[in-house]
């Protein structure tokens, strides 16, 4: 597939365009990650990563980027004993990881729509 690609994406003066708006065009319809409470879920095979290929799997990047990302810090800490438990029900845990999947999403069609938006005037001002 890369090697299709690469043939794809020419050695002109837009080859770099090419592989970015075909990397973006390829990649767009791969399933989005999302927030879940796994007390919520008692499928543990929903916990699996693909990619990856392990049973259980969490992902968080720096707690001062995003809400989900705190949540998950402090869910940790508590797990591993560092901290005292969230004074949450995981009810109430579930409600703020779809709230967090539904902004995410929302941030994901807006970027989708600026990026069409780019491709469209991209198409209309080159040959």
């Amino acid at each position: 597939l890369q090697k299709s690609l690469s043939e794809t994406f020419g050695a002109d003066q837009y080859s770099r365009a090419r592989k970015e708006v075909l990397t973006y065009m390829f990649s767009r319809p791969m399933q989005m990650a999302l927030y879940f409470c796994t007390g919520v879920l008692e499928d543990e095979t929903l916990f699996h990563h693909y990619a990856l290929n392990v049973p259980f799997y969490t992902h968080f990047t720096s707690p001062i980027r995003r809400y989900a990302d705190i949540i998950v810090h402090r869910l940790l800490s508590a797990s591993l004993g560092a901290r005292a438990p969230l004074k949450m029900e995981k009810e109430a845990i579930q409600k703020q990881a779809d709230h967090c999947n539904d902004r995410k999403m929302a941030s994901k069609r807006v970027q989708e729509l600026s990026a069409d938006l780019f491709f469209s005037v991209f198409v209309r001002v080159r040959p």
